[in-house]
């Protein structure tokens, strides 16, 4: 099998028994019928075009998209999955582990990073407290900063 044809052929049959799932009456038919379906076929052809083919570049998207389309699955079906804005840094974070952990490159410092924010968000703890008092602060001096850059901009010498 030659690896350029992993991704066009793994996206096409995925979007086929899409279509084809259409047509045919069978049940959880509107589960498996929603847009978060085609994130999680086009995220699993980004994984295996990244593991077959052997390019690492692939990982992240696969890891990403087939990570928000669990999400959003899941966030669907069941009651108690957790759908605030920790979930999104935290499939980001994992993203970047997985890039990370097959190229030895980068993307372990983000990936650290964004799973300390999601590690924080999942807590009862607001770590960003301050930051939106702070910013609830400038949001009145906003106009004032666009003013201010723009004169900058006019009057600097080159």
């Amino acid at each position: 099998m030659k690896t350029q044809r992993i991704f066009p052929g793994v996206l096409l049959i995925g979007v086929g028994c899409y279509y084809l799932l259409q047509q045919i009456s069978i049940p959880f038919h509107q589960q498996l019928l929603s847009w978060p379906s085609l994130l999680l076929v086009i995220g699993i052809a980004f994984l295996l075009q990244a593991y077959f083919g052997r390019e690492t570049s692939m990982i992240f998207p696969g890891v990403l998209l087939t990570g928000l389309a669990i999400h959003f699955h899941f966030d669907s079906l069941v009651s108690w999955w957790p759908s605030h804005w920790g979930m999104y840094t935290l499939i980001v974070g994992i993203a970047f582990l997985f890039s990370y952990l097959r190229s030895k490159k980068d993307g372990l410092l983000p990936a650290v990073i964004l799973l300390g924010i999601s590690l924080f968000s999942f807590t009862s703890i607001n770590p960003f407290l301050w930051l939106q008092e702070g910013f609830s602060f400038m949001r009145s001096l906003w106009p004032i900063f666009l003013i201010g850059v723009g004169l900058f901009l006019l009057f600097k010498k080159k």
